[in-house]
């Protein structure tokens, strides 16, 4: 439905544009007096259409993410770890996982959960690896467990190879629409663990995503 309005919006407002176009005799394309309000519908027709769009369904949902118990660092920076949320903190179904990194770190840092199952789950937004700036990264974590389940939360530094590999991984995941996790033998070699941290979910988070 949002990609007909889309178009019905671009439509009407090409046919403003029209409007303000004259011949050469002076007459115009398309009359004013058609192509002002057909402007006018056309960007409310397009502000509508993206709010109803899934882009902004799911800029909704990263809103409703929770931040846990943070961590203060004091001094440089010599490892890559987690600062949010702590160690054996109980955190919510969706959370912002954020950490530090050194200067000298050029690699992707990843973040895997790994729930009872003892199979592990890359974490990732559209972007899929951690978002890394001025010595900050932070990614959004999904949790599906029953409340109170135990979580080990894990920190990896990858090369290309293995974040290519986590990327591929979650692609199909989605495309199947089945996350089955992956077995500790499955793991890239080119994916180091840097930090691991426990958590347990404060609320029944089964079927939630």
């Amino acid at each position: 439905m949002s990609t007909k309005l889309i178009i019905a919006g671009f439509v009407l407002i090409l046919i403003a544009i029209l409007s303000s176009i004259k011949r050469k005799t002076g007459a115009r394309i398309i009359s004013a007096k058609l192509g002002i309000p057909a402007g006018i519908i056309g960007v409310l027709i397009l502000i509508y259409a993206s709010y109803s769009s899934q882009l902004v369904n799911y800029n909704r949902q990263i809103e409703q993410i929770s931040i846990g118990k943070k961590l203060n660092i004091e001094g440089p920076v010599k490892s890559t770890r987690v600062i949010s949320p702590i160690d054996k903190d109980s955190v919510d179904c969706r959370i912002l996982v954020m950490g530090v990194y050194p200067d000298a770190n050029e690699n992707d840092i990843w973040v895997l959960i790994r729930p009872s199952d003892d199979r592990y789950y890359p974490q990732s937004d559209y972007t899929n690896t951690s978002y890394k700036r001025d010595g900050e990264w932070q990614v959004v974590t999904r949790f599906g467990g029953e409340l109170g389940e135990t979580y080990d939360l894990i920190v990896y530094e990858a090369d290309s190879s293995a974040s290519s590999f986590f990327s591929e991984t979650i692609s199909k995941w989605k495309e199947k629409e089945d996350y089955p996790g992956l077995q500790l033998e499955e793991l890239p070699t080119g994916a180091n663990e840097v930090d691991r941290i426990k958590v347990y979910t404060r609320k029944n988070c089964r079927g939630v995503f």
